[in-house]
């Protein structure tokens, strides 16, 4: 019986530890989880007000200048540009969601194409020869 409860007493402190251990590893591997989620990134969410993305590629044969006129919702407006290099690509964050009047101008100042496009999820578009 003795024997019973010396051994009892050695592992307390050991069974104690491992389940230090144990929480310890739990939290950790919960930081990690988190930390890959908001890498990975979030799908906009369908009342947001924003997309968190718009991106354009450029597959033409030189660059390329993108701009994007629109309003907010309080009726401010929004006047975007981007200059893609070719066969690059360039992002817009944060942008509200609305339908804007796009104009793809060429290198030589030539207008390629121009249209309006509802921007309500996030995207990536290419522009490429038709």
């Amino acid at each position: 019986m003795k024997y019973y409860v010396l051994i009892l007493i050695f592992l307390l402190p050991i069974s104690l530890n491992a389940q230090s251990n144990l929480e310890t590893i739990l939290k950790s591997g919960e930081i990690i989880v988190s930390g890959l989620s908001f890498i990975k990134g979030t799908k906009s969410h369908p009342n947001s007000k924003t997309i968190e993305s718009l991106c354009i590629k450029n597959k033409l044969s030189d660059k390329i200048t993108v701009k994007l006129t629109g309003k907010d919702e309080d009726g401010n407006e929004i006047k975007k540009e981007l200059v893609i290099p070719k066969d690059g690509k360039e992002c817009l964050l944060e942008l509200p969601k609305g339908i804007y009047t796009y104009e793809i101008v060429l290198a030589n100042k030539e207008t390629y194409k121009k249209g309006e496009y509802k921007f309500d999820d996030d995207i990536t578009m290419t522009i490429k020869d038709d």
